[in-house]
């Protein structure tokens, strides 16, 4: 079974329309079973998205640039977090939260337009799944694949969860990094063996000389260990962010709030001008049931008027007659 083959075949069932998916699947396995049947197998294999990973496959088919400035946003956002800059991460989470609302909207148009519209729930989801793809390089590479599989999820201190995320997670491009990179393996047995150098000099010197008496609550007070610098540089930065995000919260709490007093005055002036509505609509009812009633009345007058008037006409023809009559005798 080649790899590039099932990759193209992924890519092909999860760049197209969610409904088709089952259907599309088993056709491209069908056809693989013609010449190849482990490949065919895997093409069965391949798990149907749900729908908000299926949304965001759809931004990465068709919008890529919307996800290209998600990632760009995510790289300076870890190296402030790296740095602690604070007004730095209030700042861009600002300008995430911004971007993120914009990438929804994208997200519900293109899936509209694939056939298949996302709710308000699905919507929430794709958002949490571009956030994560923000704090985590390795979940940025997931959605980039465009063979995302489930909701992704971010809290800003662990590492995203991409187990079952992403098919073919072997075929995902290596996650860019900015951290310190790893030593080089011979500098860490280098590393290793001056370690293991200096440990035995030290055990040496400890074994020549005296021991030293132990305090007495040395066993009852041990000091706290200090948490591991890159654990407490993440839990500051997310703090930050944290903070950035409540006084964002905050804000946009007042607006609403404001907007909400706002429509509530509308909405009392539109239910006094509905019942000034009412009022008048009723009296121009009743206005309408007089006419009404009038003109039925006028109606049946004037057809009384018009049979008087028609007897009124042949009783003078008949009296026209008896003149006409005495006068010739």
């Amino acid at each position: 079974m080649e790899d590039e083959a099932l990759a193209d075949i992924a890519d092909r069932l999860y760049g197209g329309p969610l409904d088709d998916f089952v259907a599309a699947r088993t056709g491209a396995a069908k056809d693989a079973a013609l010449q190849d049947k482990q490949l065919a197998a895997a093409v069965r294999a391949l798990p149907k998205p749900a729908v908000a990973a299926w949304a965001v496959n759809m931004l990465s088919r068709y919008r890529p640039d919307v996800l290209a400035g998600l990632g760009g946003l995510g790289e300076r956002m870890r190296a402030a977090q790296d740095s602690l800059d604070a007004p730095a991460l209030r700042e861009l989470g600002r300008e995430r939260r911004s971007m993120l609302a914009d990438a929804v909207d994208v997200a519900r148009a293109v899936a509209q337009e694939q056939g298949r519209p996302i709710s308000d729930a699905m919507a929430a989801d794709v958002e949490e799944t571009l956030r994560s793809m923000t704090a985590d390089e390795r979940a940025e590479a997931a959605v980039g694949s465009g063979r995302l599989l489930k909701v992704l999820t971010a809290d800003g201190i662990n590492d995203v969860d991409l187990d079952g995320a992403v098919a073919l997670p072997g075929m995902l491009p290596v996650a860019r990094t900015t951290r310190r990179a790893s030593p080089p393996p011979a500098a860490v047995k280098g590393a290793a063996a001056k370690a293991t150098a200096a440990k035995t000099r030290t055990t040496a010197e400890q074994a020549s000389q005296p021991p030293r008496a132990k305090p007495r609550l040395e066993a009852v007070r041990q000091t706290p260990r200090p948490a591991s610098p890159p654990a407490l540089e993440r839990a500051k930065a997310a703090l930050a962010e944290a903070q950035a995000t409540e006084e964002e919260a905050t804000r946009l709490a007042r607006d609403l709030q404001e907007q909400e007093e706002r429509m509530r005055l509308e909405i009392a002036e539109l239910q006094q001008e509905t019942a000034d509505l009412r009022s008048r609509l009723k009296a121009v009812e009743e206005s309408l049931d007089r006419s009404r009633k009038g003109l039925a009345a006028t109606s049946a007058e004037a057809k009384q008027a018009v049979r008087a008037a028609g007897k009124a006409s042949r009783t003078a023809m008949l009296a026209q007659e008896r003149v006409l009559r005495l006068a010739s005798n």
